[in-house]
């Protein structure tokens, strides 16, 4: 194929993978729902590269799917079984190309893994805030293009609140050369907007400036039992009035969720005496006079086992302790592959209406389907929550999955009805196309094809995904 050949002319022998073996790893999704066929996976080290390779598809009429990191949930970055495509990796490039420190930002490159930036960004006295438990692999491309969330959105906001400006391959193969490390820039349409979230389909994006914040010199964990979420989502209230900003994470772990976790992951523990319904992990981080973050826990704990908001607490006393308890909650995620089958939901209602929809989404899955188990649990503080169903224990794997249609529809009904999304973080990919068309307004549907077609004109540009 010619293409082949200019591509290798380009990259050079690093920069082209054509055989079934190397390319193998780059068809498939972390999950290994998605499969699919490139003619062959291009690793440009650059942007000049980049734009070279997809000039050169785009010539040849071959369809470009951007990956980054390939830790994707919703098959985003992998690509269709029909039709031939070209797999645009953009894994060598991950240089840190500024370091600004009186600016608070640092200009990565997309294929820069999130936990370099995150040690980048401290040698130099600053934080990097994203935090997720991918962080050790996920690139920075697929974080900007996913607009990640994480255990820090409470405090810093998801991944479009954590950007100045972007870098981007055009589907025409130009580049728009947007790194401005501007807090305010009030010239027209915020256009690095667009390239957000967008999954890739609207052009390739190779850098970003990042924003930076002051490194917390105080970190406070707190393991809290309750009784229910109502009384969660009060003493969420309190803690945000006394500490403000400092509130990092406020994260939802129900008693059967961390019974799971100690059963199947080696390490998990029970931190407190007593069995609770229900607890929450807590950090609060940022500046102050010494012990000042912990003065502002305690005092509030103290009033909140008062007023019976909370059952019981233990404070973390050391880094270790601190470490020990947020294993937990990555203990719960990787708990539910062992217990069997499960159809998961990532889904975002407004932070008042959690409990009711726990309440409501449970009872209609139990009645639809007696003995399916609820694992929900999630980030309490900005309303997303993890509400997965795993089989119920007399049926077959395969059969619970072949209910995975109407399981989704009782479930993300309820969220539409309390105003929320069907994809709080990991986007629609392959997984959630056809479904948002139940669930986003026309008029914004027809909005988004408008933007795609005006950047996109050949639809070339990872298709199938979002749209």
């Amino acid at each position: 194929m010619r293409l082949l050949e200019t591509l290798k002319e380009k990259l050079g022998p690093q920069g082209i993978l054509d055989s079934p073996e190397a390319m193998a790893p780059y068809l498939v999704d972390w999950r290994g729902i998605y499969r699919g066929s490139a003619v062959c996976v291009a690793r440009p080290a650059t942007t000049t590269e980049t734009a070279a390779v997809v000039a050169a598809a785009v010539g040849a009429g071959i369809a470009i799917v951007p990956q980054a990191g390939n830790t994707g949930l919703a098959g985003g970055g992998t690509p269709r079984a029909e039709g031939p495509s070209l797999l645009l990796s953009c894994e060598r490039m991950n240089r840190i190309r500024a370091v600004d420190p009186a600016n608070y930002s640092l200009t990565a490159e997309a294929g820069c893994i999130l936990s370099h930036v995150q040690e980048a960004a401290e040698a130099a006295d600053r934080l990097f805030p994203l935090s997720l438990a991918a962080e050790g692999s996920c690139r920075i491309g697929g974080n900007l293009s996913t607009n990640a969330g994480g255990i820090a959105v409470l405090r810093y906001g998801n991944m479009r609140d954590l950007v100045l400006g972007v870098e981007v391959v055009l589907p025409d193969g130009r580049i728009w050369d947007g790194l401005r490390a501007l807090r305010k820039d009030n010239t027209g349409y915020d256009l690095k907007q667009l390239f957000i979230g967008a999954e890739g389909t609207l052009g390739v994006v190779t850098a970003a400036v990042l924003k930076l914040f002051p490194r917390p010199r105080q970190r406070v964990t707190v393991f809290a039992g309750i009784g229910d979420l109502k009384s969660a989502l009060r003493l969420f209230a309190r803690l945000r009035e006394a500490s403000g900003d400092a509130l990092t994470s406020f994260e939802w772990i129900p008693r059967h969720m961390l019974e799971l976790a100690c059963t199947h992951i080696p390490g998990s523990f029970d931190p407190l005496a007593a069995a609770h319904d229900h607890y929450l992990l807590i950090e609060l981080a940022g500046g102050g006079a010494p012990g000042a973050q912990r003065a502002v826990a305690e005092a509030t704990l103290a009033g909140a086992l008062e007023d019976g908001l909370v059952a019981d607490a233990t404070i973390a006393e050391s880094e270790a302790q601190a470490k020990r308890l947020w294993f937990l909650r990555e203990a719960v995620v990787e708990a539910q592959k062992p217990a069997g089958a499960s159809i998961k939901h990532d889904v975002a209602v407004p932070v008042a209406a959690v409990p009711d929809f726990i309440a409501e989404a449970s009872a209609a899955v139990e009645a639809a389907l007696p003995g399916t188990r609820v694992l929900a649990f999630g980030h309490l503080g900005d309303g997303n929550i993890h509400f997965n169903l795993c089989q119920p224990q007399q049926m077959a794997g395969s059969d619970f999955l072949a209910r995975i249609g109407s399981l989704n529809r009782l479930v993300h009904d309820l969220v539409s009805r309390h105003g929320g999304s069907i994809s709080a973080e990991h986007g629609l990919g392959q997984l959630r196309r056809e479904e948002v068309l139940r669930y986003k307004p026309p008029i914004e549907m027809e909005l988004m094809r408008r933007i795609k077609v005006a950047l996109d004109p050949k639809g070339l540009m990872n298709p199938g995904k979002v749209l």
